[in-house]
């Protein structure tokens, strides 16, 4: 048989994702902060793009408001005032369609006073009135918030006069963790200072010193120790006690009773010692303060007796595309390449807005679908929590399982029971014993929590006896799942709760 080279014509569909469809999907798993973040990278890139503002939309709104408003009753009254006023001041051929993705000013002198208009400019750096002051921000005074680096410098340089302790000081400190702990190994900073292992050990030692106690720990155990020694209570008992936290953590109070040489009552008195103690001394320092959950959607009780799902606008930035601007440019442009720059420009900054607008719509539309799989939670709490999956979701909305797997990662939801992670609804399904509906895993976890807690000391629940009562109550589960959200919870085995009960009823009597 001969073999020829020959031309086909052959014709194919096949899906291609597009850089505009790539967008959208991303921009569905962002975050509010990260899609803020993202927006100010676009506007930066992109000259057609602009943030909309409250105070541009009600910019008229104001004028008539500012004209109408009120003085100040009282120059004390003047940081209440501003605030308020300030307050009310702010209140296309594409390559590709979205339905291919989704299926649908401080004041004068006058008003503040002469006093507190020279604090401000005291504070500000400029005149009162100025555009200096304009931004200005009373946090901004606020000191920043010192680092464990930082805490720990200090100390060093009061602590060492000679150049070269203060040279492995400073290699100690660099060694440290979030926690505090030294991670650095003493004897590879003595190799790379040249210094002998001595002198590293009596820097050391310095160090250890350092405020708060426990810094420069290079274990649990001798983190513990500093702290009491500080304390004065690092008597041979304690010693021994903190020489074996493992038996601590098993809760084998009778072969420490016997180790450290004390009776119970003792023992109990130790061990609120050791509880009252800081772990993890550096976090104190870890800098920048955390920053607070804000929901993405809000659900409230309607008077129907229903749910109103609604989004919340801090998370939702709002950009517009400047039509002006762009018909004013595109009038000036020189050559062709100018103006293939401004249509890709006015082409990106239209698919920016619909996107989304689109992912406002998509997330709305999951968290209605959650709130009406879920309504039983809301009313009667977790215990009426149901299995829901992603893909009960996703059918129901008509939409892909991965489209609602990336609106619910990182969003959260804010209902009349809590802030709670969109993830936070989806559980696994436990069967139940009687042939019914199933159950959630989160509300078998709470039923478990509340067993143990009701537990009486002559009466430990161990992980079987737990299975027999949940299976009375129509729950079919496992030996093993028991243990496993039992352990999930930090809950100790029956076993160490015996013994820890024991241990607190005998000091009662």
């Amino acid at each position: 048989m001969a073999l020829a080279a020959k031309l086909q014509l052959r014709q194919s569909q096949s899906l291609v994702m597009t850089p505009q469809l790539m967008q959208s999907i991303r921009l569905l798993q962002l975050t509010h902060i990260e899609l803020d973040r993202f927006i100010d990278d676009e506007i930066e890139r992109n000259p057609l793009l602009e943030r909309a503002e409250p105070q541009d939309d009600a910019a008229s709104d104001q004028a008539q408001k500012n004209d109408a408003a009120p003085e100040p009753a009282s120059d004390g009254d003047w940081f209440e005032a501003e605030t308020q006023w300030s307050a009310e001041a702010i209140s296309d051929k594409l390559d590709s369609s979205l339905e291919n993705l989704f299926p649908d000013d401080p004041g004068t002198s006058e008003r503040l006073g002469p006093d507190l208009t020279a604090q401000w400019k005291s504070a500000s750096g400029g005149n009162a009135g100025g555009s200096s002051s304009e931004g200005f921000d009373v946090g901004d005074m606020a000191a920043t918030a010192i680092t464990l680096r930082e805490h720990v410098g200090e100390q060093i340089a009061l602590a060492f006069a000679d150049p070269a302790a203060r040279l492995i000081a400073g290699e100690l400190a660099d060694g440290l963790d979030e926690a505090g702990y030294l991670r650095a190994d003493t004897a590879e900073i003595a190799v790379r200072l040249g210094a002998n292992a001595a002198a590293v050990a009596k820097v050391l030692d310095v160090c250890q010193t350092f405020e708060p106690a426990g810094l420069f720990a290079r274990d649990l155990a001798e983190c513990l120790s500093l702290q009491l020694a500080v304390r004065d209570r690092l008597d041979p008992a304690m010693k021994a006690l903190v020489a074996n936290l493992e038996l601590l953590a098993r809760r084998d109070f009778q072969t420490l009773k016997r180790i450290c040489g004390v009776d119970e009552e003792d023992l109990l008195d130790m061990l609120a010692e050791i509880r009252a103690l800081d772990p993890r001394p550096g976090t104190a320092f870890l800098g920048g303060a955390s920053d607070a959950i804000v929901a993405d959607v809000e659900v409230r009780a309607a008077n129907d007796g229903s749910w109103t799902v609604e989004l919340n606008a801090e998370t939702l930035p709002r950009v517009l595309v400047d039509h002006i601007y762009f018909a004013r440019v595109s009038g000036h442009a020189k050559n062709q390449t100018e103006k293939d720059f401004l249509a890709e420009c006015l082409q990106n900054a239209n698919w920016l807005t619909r996107s989304l607008d689109q992912r406002a719509k998509t997330i709305l539309k999951v968290a209605s679908e959650i709130v009406r799989q879920q309504d039983a939670f809301l009313v009667h709490g977790v215990r009426q929590l149901k299995p829901l999956n992603l893909r009960t979701v996703a059918d129901a909305i008509g939409m892909h399982e991965s489209t609602v797997s990336r609106v619910t990662a990182n969003k959260y939801m804010l209902t009349p029971r809590g802030v709670f992670e969109l993830r936070y609804f989806f559980t696994a399904s436990i069967a139940s014993a009687g042939g019914g509906d199933a159950h959630s895993s989160e509300a078998v976890r709470d039923r478990i929590k509340q067993l143990i807690d009701e537990e009486k000391p002559v009466d430990v629940l161990s992980d079987d006896a737990i299975v027999d009562m949940l299976r009375e109550s129509g729950v079919d589960i496992a030996r093993r799942t028991v243990a496993k959200y039992r352990e999930g919870m930090n809950i100790p085995s029956s076993v160490q709760r015996r013994r820890e009960k024991r241990a607190l009823a005998s000091v009662g009597r």
